[in-house]
């Protein structure tokens, strides 16, 4: 494939542009749709005459279809965007790029998808698609699933499509609730996630910020202990990781308390706790579940973030602890080998 791009770009150098321009104009219309013009117009920042010239070559191609609601893909463009997906990564050189991060950071396996998720939407959906279709293809039979919550793990749950026939997988919450809102908290996504895979899902409830004391009580409780045994037992983890300050103000911190981790070098979170720079947990919201050195009880740990502006945090997470599958964006990968 590689000799191929060559030729292609020596004999046709126009092609390429041209051809991520049209994957792109498909890849929003499927996210989109039904969606008219001007609309797509606005969502991609073109002109709507560039707009009406592209579709209406993807639709004598009959890669795409209107209506009076809007455009849709046809399930001849949905076959395309799939068989692109490859090619694609190949002329933006990704394949290179997950080497490369993967080089610098221990981490077993990188996946990264194209674009940047600050810029475009669409291409979060596209994480959690990539997300969906890994935990497809690697759960087993048996398998037990713990997830953290988040907006990016909400929307792994939204993109899966619940099977016919019942698997037996059991997804369960990492931790118990961290203070977000109620479609994101870890024990709504453990239930969606476990309805798309058909799979079975038991909930924590246990609130965040107990004190010590409080928390062991809650443990010893014997539901609660049962599904902390079941944790320590999970064949597959997943979970966000998201900026610190941006976690820490979706929680409710007050600013005291946020100028405080701010200050400590706080920048990247996961499982409720907070990473500076050189990986150093600086603060941990105390929660019942999964604890960050019980990490290494598990035989598959995957993380997921998307966007130029989560790479400082990625950083941190990865500089704690390796991880044996991270799924990123294009633009998190760039700004996580830049130095």
């Amino acid at each position: 494939m590689d000799k191929l791009l060559t030729l292609q770009q020596k004999i046709v150098p126009e092609i390429i542009p041209l051809l991520l321009s049209r994957y792109h104009i498909l890849r929003s219309i499927r996210y989109l749709q039904p969606v008219g013009r001007r609309a797509l117009a606005d969502k991609l920042q073109l002109q709507e005459r560039k707009i009406r010239n592209e579709v209406d070559i993807l639709k004598e191609q009959e890669l795409i279809s209107y209506s009076p609601a809007g455009m849709q893909v046809t399930q001849t463009g949905d076959i395309l965007l799939w068989d692109l997906e490859e090619y694609i990564r190949e002329i933006q050189g990704l394949s290179l790029l997950e080497e490369r991060v993967a080089s610098v950071y221990p981490v077993k396996k990188v996946i990264i998808v194209p674009g940047d998720s600050d810029l475009d939407q669409s291409v979060k959906k596209d994480l959690a698609r990539v997300t969906a279709r890994y935990l497809l293809q690697n759960l087993k039979d048996g398998s037990i699933l713990a997830v953290t919550g988040g907006t990016t793990m909400a929307e792994v749950a939204g993109v899966l499509v619940t099977p016919v026939e019942k698997r037996n997988i059991t997804v369960i919450p990492a931790r118990g609730g961290l203070g977000e809102e109620v479609e994101i908290q870890a024990n709504t996504v453990a239930a969606n996630i476990a309805k798309g895979l058909g799979a079975s899902y038991r909930l924590l409830h246990a609130p965040d910020d107990l004190r010590a004391k409080t928390m062991q009580t809650i443990a010893g409780e014997p539901k609660i202990k049962e599904l902390l045994d079941l944790l320590r037992q999970a064949d597959m983890v997943l979970h966000g990781i998201g900026s610190a300050e941006e976690m820490a103000r979706r929680r409710g911190t007050p600013a005291e308390k946020l100028n405080e981790l701010l200050n400590k070098g706080a920048v990247g979170e996961a499982f409720g706790y907070y990473f500076a720079q050189d990986g150093t947990v600086v603060h941990s919201t105390s929660s019942v579940g999964l604890q960050l050195n019980e990490l290494g009880l598990i035989d598959e740990v995957v993380a997921v973030a998307g966007g130029k502006s989560k790479a400082m945090a990625v950083k941190a997470v990865l500089s704690n602890a390796p991880r044996d599958v991270l799924i990123i964006d294009e633009g998190a990968a760039r700004g996580v080998v830049e130095e």
